[in-house]
């Protein structure tokens, strides 16, 4: 589904160049769930924003469900990102003033799904991550865990093919840290692909596989069950 090979990002300003990414390469396959792990500043959160077509690699290629993506001016990449790419945040990115409903809503209205269509998406990704019943309350009344409850049933609305989630549960505590994997297991259960960077190593053995990331490249790909440790053992 996701194939990047020998991929690289460099920053550069007038006296420093980054770089980002050097010749990375990965694949992911589709239903997968995969955990990106490393040290801050490693290149994790530059591979998501290549993989969610926010940036654009400066060399090597990037296939997307066959599509050569890489090299997509920005309309291209945005319908894309519209259509088959939803984005999970640390810091929940919910719309203060409108309440979850409304928040769950916007990127909808983005797509231009009809009322009726949008009612329905909205109020069955609120079921789904257990907060239908809070469907009317701002964002400003709910707890964090909550907040990022409502995260996720904006980025699943669209029906993504694709989920992306950076550090998710890097603003809660252990418990809901938990309950957000528990759900994120089971979105990809019902069959979205999932990339999750964290650093927490046991929310990433929950994950089906592991993709450890140092100084801009992939130094570990093995799975957790090569390693003598099933994906559900960390909270068994």
């Amino acid at each position: 589904m996701l194939d990047m090979q020998h991929i690289i990002k460099v920053y550069r300003t007038d006296l420093v160049e980054t770089h980002a990414l050097r010749d990375f390469s990965v694949t992911v396959a589709e239903g997968e769930f995969v955990a990106v792990t490393g040290p801050s500043g490693s290149g994790k959160t530059t591979f998501l924003n290549i993989a969610g077509l926010l940036e654009t690699p400066d060399g090597g290629r990037y296939q997307l469900d066959g599509d050569d993506v890489g090299t997509l001016g920005d309309d291209a990449r945005a319908g894309i990102r519209n259509q088959r790419i939803g984005f999970i945040f640390q810091g929940f990115n919910l719309i203060p003033d409108l309440d979850v409903f409304d928040n769950v809503d916007v990127p909808l209205r983005y797509r231009g799904f009809v009322t009726r269509d949008r009612r329905a998406r909205i109020e069955r990704s609120l079921e789904l991550v257990g907060l239908a019943a809070r469907m009317r309350h701002l964002p400003s009344q709910l707890s964090g865990g909550q907040q990022q409850r409502v995260a996720i049933a904006r980025a699943i609305a669209g029906d993504p093919r694709f989920l992306l989630a950076d550090e998710p549960t890097g603003n809660l505590d252990s418990l809901m840290a938990r309950q957000i994997m528990d759900l994120l297991a089971e979105i990809n259960r019902q069959g979205t692909t999932i990339v999750l960077v964290t650093h927490d190593p046991e929310l990433a053995r929950r994950a089906h596989r592991n993709i450890h990331v140092m100084d801009g490249q992939v130094t570990d790909l093995k799975p957790y069950a090569a390693r003598g440790a099933a994906p559900d053992a960390a909270v068994a």
